[in-house]
C-alpha cells in the first residue's frame, strides 16, 4: 500500500505543482537559488485535491493534537487551507502576517486568540522554517500555546529540522522532498540525469548555484 507521502506527491506532480528548472533556477524569499519549486497553492484550484489536503490535515490534527482549541494559518499560502481545516473542525481561526499591518489596527495576528488557547499552526511549505517559526513566536507572545504545526510539504533541510527542534515545535507534514523525488523518477517526471544536480542542491542549498 502506498504511503500518504507518495500518494500526495503523485497528486502534486499530476497537477504540475512541482517545477524543475536546473538551468534557470528559482530565487526563494530567503535569497537561496533553487532548481526545485513546490507550489502547493495550486491544490486550491482542484476541488477534489483541495478536499484531500483538508481531510488529511484534519486527520493529522485529530490523531496528534486532539486537545486543539484554535487553528492558525501562516500568511499568505496557508490562509485558505487553514480556514478550510478550522471550518471542518468547527474551531476558531486566525492567520499570522509576516509583519504587522502598516495601517489601521496594525495587527500581526488577524482574528482573535484568547490567552491559554492551544493552537495548531497550518503551513503550506517548510523550507528554512524561518517564516513558520516567526508565526509560532507571535502566537506564543499572544499568551497561547503552540502544540504543533502541520504542513503540506517540507524540503527536509537540516537547518529547518534544527530550528524546529530548538523552538520545541512538533512538525508533521503530508509529504516531503524524498517522496516527491522518488515518485517523480518513477513516473518519468524527472530523469536519472537530473538527480545529481538536485542532490547537489539539496546537500547545500544555501550555497548552491548551477553556473
Amino acid at each position: 500500500m502506498k504511503t500518504l507521502e507518495k500518494i500526495f506527491a503523485a497528486k502534486l506532480l499530476k497537477i504540475k505543482a512541482i517545477k524543475l528548472q536546473p538551468d534557470n533556477p528559482f530565487t526563494w524569499a530567503s535569497g537561496w537559488k533553487s532548481p526545485f519549486y513546490c507550489d502547493n497553492r495550486k491544490t486550491l484550484s482542484y476541488p477534489e485535491l483541495r478536499n484531500f489536503v483538508k481531510t488529511e490535515i484534519c486527520r493529522v490534527i485529530m490523531e496528534n493534537f486532539e486537545d486543539v482549541d484554535a487553528i492558525a494559518g501562516v500568511a499568505t499560502g496557508a490562509i485558505p487551507q487553514g480556514a478550510l481545516v478550522a471550518d471542518a473542525l468547527n474551531l476558531p481561526f486566525v492567520y499570522v502576517r509576516s509583519k504587522p499591518k502598516d495601517h489601521g489596527l496594525e495587527n500581526l495576528i488577524e482574528g482573535e486568540l484568547k490567552p491559554g488557547m492551544k493552537v495548531v499552526v497550518i503551513e503550506d511549505l517548510i523550507s528554512t522554517g524561518g517564516s513558520s517559526l516567526k508565526a509560532v513566536d507571535a502566537i506564543r507572545k499572544n499568551g497561547c500555546e503552540v502544540i504543533g504545526m502541520v504542513a503540506s510539504y517540507t524540503y527536509g533541510f537540516e537547518v529547518a529540522k534544527e530550528a524546529f527542534k530548538d523552538a520545541k515545535v512538533k512538525l508533521i507534514t503530508l509529504t516531503n522532498y524524498e517522496a516527491v523525488l522518488e515518485t517523480a523518477l518513477k513516473t518519468g517526471y524527472i530523469t536519472e540525469a537530473q538527480i545529481p544536480v538536485l542532490n547537489e542542491w539539496r546537500n547545500d542549498p544555501a550555497h548552491w548555484n548551477n553556473e
